[in-house]
């Protein structure tokens, strides 16, 4: 077991399924398989769901295949969510676990009234820089390995508001730059920037966190604590 920093290159460690199921089991949300070979848990009030859809393989993001799908509405007898966010495979389940927790404890999980100065403050108070460029929509890693940015929002990611060229959260990192992304994450254009601020804020903790494997190509970028 190695524990290791950065936490955003640490990756899933293999168990993204697992890690997650287990704490939305945990917080009471109920599982149901589906006919596509997904797994959708769904909250006690109905309001808000997850859905590990890696086996139905919808879509790509950043050439990697869409792992975790979470949604919120509005009413329970709503056919139409108000948001979706996703998650490729590779994307730390720490930062996705507090994600989690925060919109389970949400009142309305539908809506929010921060800003998006939060998500960058939230980063920045964790020493990540803001963009020079674009220093209201864009902070980066010290490394330069992982980025949080809002940007227009790639094709297939699904939103209430039909108004087009809507711009939305997306988040990445990349061990190397060229290389093949370790993980990618969007938001749609109308998830509360508070909520996205708390995935941010996980994402940058310097706080180690335990791994059994490490990405390939990663040891160079990360720092070993210690090993148990």
């Amino acid at each position: 077991m190695y524990w290791v920093t950065p936490r955003h290159l640490a990756g899933d460690d293999g168990a993204l399924a697992e890690r997650i199921g287990d704490l939305l089991t945990g917080m009471g949300w109920r599982l149901w398989p589906t006919s596509r070979q997904t797994l959708l848990y769904v909250s006690p009030d109905e309001l808000r769901g997850a859905e590990w859809i890696l086996a139905s393989y919808p879509f790509e993001l950043g050439g990697l295949p869409v792992a975790w799908q979470l949604s919120a509405r509005p009413h329970s007898a709503s056919a139409l969510t108000e948001w979706n966010a996703y998650f490729t495979t590779g994307v730390p389940h720490e930062a996705l676990a507090d994600l989690l927790i925060a919109l389970d404890t949400r009142d309305v999980p539908d809506m929010g009234f921060g800003e998006p100065e939060a998500v960058l403050a939230a980063l920045v108070a964790q020493g990540w820089m803001r963009d020079v460029d674009r220093p209201t929509t864009t902070a980066t890693d010290p490394g330069f390995a992982s980025s949080v940015s809002l940007e227009e929002l790639p094709p297939l990611i699904q939103d209430a508001d039909p108004r087009p060229d809507l711009v939305g959260w997306q988040a990445w990192a990349e061990l190397v730059l060229g290389a093949p992304y370790l993980w990618c994450a969007s938001f749609s254009a109308s998830v509360p920037h508070d909520l996205v601020a708390v995935f941010a804020a996980s994402l940058a903790s310097p706080v180690p966190v335990p791994r059994r494997t490490l990405p390939e190509g990663g040891q160079e970028r990360l720092t070993v604590v210690r090993r148990d």
